[in-house]
């Protein structure tokens, strides 16, 4: 150990004590023997440091930072130096504040669009995800403090977050959720990671021995410190088993006399703990800022970053009869609330308070075209106002381009709940519609953190997907819309034409007990490339003002080289993509595969060569028999091109490997011909190698610490008076327009009961909850 001699002074309850935190965002100090305290808190796409009332779902306003674009839509940039850049900054502003651990960034896969934390992760593919997230954390730790990847692992869906159970494979958790873990944790060495709430394959991610002990400290090498999510933690032994060094946030001391106990009970070896206290103080050491000379932020340097990084990310969907850029002095009519009121940020434990946030209109107001008017259109949150459509409507027949802002409002997207559809609110459609009747050039401008479905894409001639863009994102998209950018974003996600097509549809989300991946491997693209399903918008999609043009392929070994020719007559940027297919595989496994990209930036008519480096493991898929990863033996297509769908280069190369005998196309039926959407139970159990659990809860047991207020209204009077008196709380406050408040009461009807005394430090103590359980038992 590398502090020995320092915990050798420590008295038991002194080591217990430092397992968990002071208060809501500190740890413990000791000051007796010069051990400082230092600060968590959250980011991702920016500061959220709490000046005031502490509390992890954004409820109270936090000190003035610079709001980037989220992960969502940074994503949609490919552009690793720009994570890298980003990362940066906000490490720069963290430590400014002498914040020593950035909670961030979030990089769970996106294994469903309703995910209502979407927009705090990267994409539904683990390669993209796991190289933006390596760049980012690499950033933030420039600055001496230390990142802190989230959410350690399978976090899938917010519905029952504390208390689900994830049902999946192990190929499937080696190949789509943990990738992009293992890639940030062997690139970029992150101090800290962040455990999950959910059960993975019926044991708490924050005390699961093979994700944590098998895998992430045995096999990748991590030699950071674990801290659970806020509240994330179950049974504080087993959690220290599996080297949850640390519980955030304080317990007023419950679980640190658990601890104590333990050992003194037996059932803990005091040299676990010892370990837990010897890796915290490393991290401690690295990162504490209370004797490093303190940092000045500019913040108007910062805020022009914003800017640019809102531009790098925004994907221009649809251009037709190229009615975009627009031409200086083309009268255009601007409508929709969000033009006014931008939506540009999500919300929960990830919202930020921005040091300044431009708008669509003002930008657009000071530009060089001829604005018509203004019109709000509809209610943001919902409802029809004929009033509001009419003058929208007058204001479109007066303009020759009507630039129309819609998206999803605040409450659609946050922590704590998940999205119930794709749509968009249908005030929202219904102006689309009347608007497309009266002016035949309407352009469309999105906000919003994921996939839409979009019934309307045939019938406007423009449409823009800024995502969640950021605090400069009104600046940026004024940009894009009159060409001072050329627009250079692509998807980091697959938008279906309608959200039953999507591959998880079926078993999305895990209601009550446990959450079924049942798709398997076929996520996203990996679904809709293999079963040739029809999309909206492929995986890696997006227009740009100029043309370029693919040639000379060339493969030497693992190296693929080609031209890339700006054709057209401005500047810009292409997203070059590299995907790897298996001819003729023996094994169930997507058409094709992201192994590769790069953004390359070209003046017209310039010409680069691009060189992209592919290794062995972008051929292999994982063998849980073998506990390794392996090559199937034969021809694998090497695949270049703009798209997943837009495929410009083709060449081969031969691989040496084995000849598979596990998942075997013939063996696995409805994998083998990627017809998912009805797996039966026997094929699954086949899969995962065990039965599966029981997916519904029984409701003739007791109710104990783990269960939650939602089951107990199945339970008798009192259950059902609690949980319908929060539901009653949790409408009213939608329908008094407040919706972030709303969610976050929601969220307290899936908190196990377990949390309530160490929420509140004692104050509801375990007795009282335990009592209250036998009422609602009776």
């Amino acid at each position: 150990m590398k502090h020995s001699d320092i915990i050798k002074q420590m008295t038991l309850e002194e080591k217990a004590s430092l397992m968990s935190g002071k208060n809501f965002w500190n740890t413990k100090a000791i000051e007796r023997l010069g051990i400082p305290s230092i600060m968590l808190t959250d980011g991702p796409h920016g500061l959220r440091k709490q000046g005031g009332k502490a509390d992890h779902l954004g409820l109270n306003k936090s000190l003035p930072a610079t709001c980037y674009p989220t992960a969502a839509t940074l994503a949609n940039s490919w552009d690793k130096s720009l994570a890298y850049g980003v990362g940066q900054d906000i490490g720069k502003e963290a430590r400014s504040e002498k914040v020593s651990v950035l909670l961030g960034p979030g990089l769970n896969i996106k294994r469903n669009p309703l995910c209502g934390r979407n927009f705090e992760y990267f994409s539904e593919d683990p390669y993209l995800t796991g190289e933006l997230a390596s760049e980012m954390v690499k950033g933030i730790q420039s600055n001496g403090i230390s990142a802190c990847p989230k959410h350690y692992a399978v976090n899938s869906q917010e519905h029952m977050r504390m208390t689900i159970d994830e049902i999946v494979d192990e190929r499937s958790l080696r190949e789509i959720y943990l990738t992009g873990f293992e890639k940030v944790v062997k690139e970029s060495n992150p101090y800290t990671m962040m455990s999950s709430y959910n059960k993975v394959n019926g044991e708490f991610a924050n005390e699961n021995q093979h994700l944590a002990n098998d895998i992430l400290y045995s096999e990748w090498g991590f030699d950071g410190v674990i801290v659970t999510d806020w509240g994330g933690n179950n049974d504080r032994i087993a959690g220290l088993k599996a080297h949850n060094q640390l519980e955030m946030p304080s317990t007023n001391g419950i679980t640190d006399r658990e601890i104590v106990d333990a050992i003194n009970a037996g059932t803990l070896d005091e040299s676990i703990l010892d370990e837990a206290v010897d890796q915290l103080l490393s991290l401690i050491y690295k990162v504490r800022l209370d004797d490093k000379e303190s940092v000045e932020v500019d913040y108007e340097e910062h805020n022009n970053k914003a800017v640019e990084a809102a531009r790098q990310s925004i994907v221009l969907l649809k251009n037709e009869n190229s009615i975009l850029p627009l031409k200086a002095g083309t009268k255009v009519a601007v409508v929709g609330d969000f033009a006014k009121n931008p939506r540009y940020q999500g919300a929960g434990s990830s919202l930020i308070n921005p040091y300044k946030l431009s708008n669509p209109l003002d930008s657009l107001q000071n530009s060089s075209l001829s604005i018509a008017g203004y019109a709000q259109g509809y209610k943001r949150m919902g409802g029809k106002s004929n009033k509001l459509m009419q003058e929208a409507i007058s204001l479109g027949k007066s303009a020759e381009v009507v630039l129309l802002f819609i998206g999803l409002d605040e409450s659609k997207e946050a922590e704590g709940v998940d999205r119930e559809d794709l749509k968009l609110a249908e005030n929202q459609l219904e102006l689309v519609e009347a608007l497309v009747k009266v002016n035949k050039n309407v352009v469309v401008v999105l906000s919003g953190g994921g996939a839409l479905e979009l019934p309307f894409a045939d019938n406007v001639q423009g449409m823009i997907h800024t995502y969640l863009s950021g605090q400069g994102g009104g600046d940026a998209v004024a940009d894009i819309l009159l060409g001072k950018h050329n627009p250079s974003g692509k998807l980091s996600e697959t938008f279906p034409i309608c959200y039953t097509d999507v591959p998880s549809s079926a078993y999305y989300p895990g209601h009550q007990a446990t959450s079924e991946h049942k798709e398997g491997l076929f996520i996203g693209y990996r679904y809709f490339e293999t079963a040739n399903v029809p999309v909206r918008y492929p995986f890696g999609y997006g227009l740009s003002y100029t043309t370029f043009e693919y040639s000379d392929i060339v493969i030497d070994g693992l190296t693929v080289s080609f031209d890339l020719t700006n054709t057209g007559e401005v500047a810009g940027a292409e997203i070059a993509q590299l995907y790897i297919e298996k001819v003729n595989s023996a094994i169930f496994r997507s058409n094709k595969e992201l192994k590769g990209f790069d953004k390359v930036h070209l003046e017209p008519g310039e010409t680069k060569r691009v060189v992209l480096t592919l290794t062995k493991r972008d051929f292999s898929y994982y063998n849980p028999e073998i506990k390794d990863w392996e090559i199937e033996s034969g021809t694998y297509k090497i695949q270049v091109g703009s798209s997943i769908q837009d495929i410009r280069l083709e060449g081969t190369v031969e691989m040496a490997g084995v000849s598979p005998s596990v998942f075997l196309k013939t063996d696995f039926p409805h994998y083998g011909t990627a017809y998912i959407k009805d797996v039966p139970d026997s094929e699954f159990e086949k899969l995962l190698g065990r039965e599966l659990p029981q997916k519904n809860w029984d409701l003739n047991k007791d109710l104990g610490m783990n269960d939650t207020i939602n089951q107990a209204q199945h339970k008798n009077w009192l259950g059902k008076l609690l949980y319908n008196s929060i539901m009653i709380v949790h409408f009213s406050l939608k329908k008094m327009g407040k919706p972030l408040t709303a969610n976050n009461v929601y969220f307290i009807i899936n908190m196990p009961f377990r949390q309530i005394d160490r929420f509140t430090g004692g104050k509801v103590s375990k007795k009282n909850v335990e009592s209250f359980l036998r009422w609602i038992n009776r």
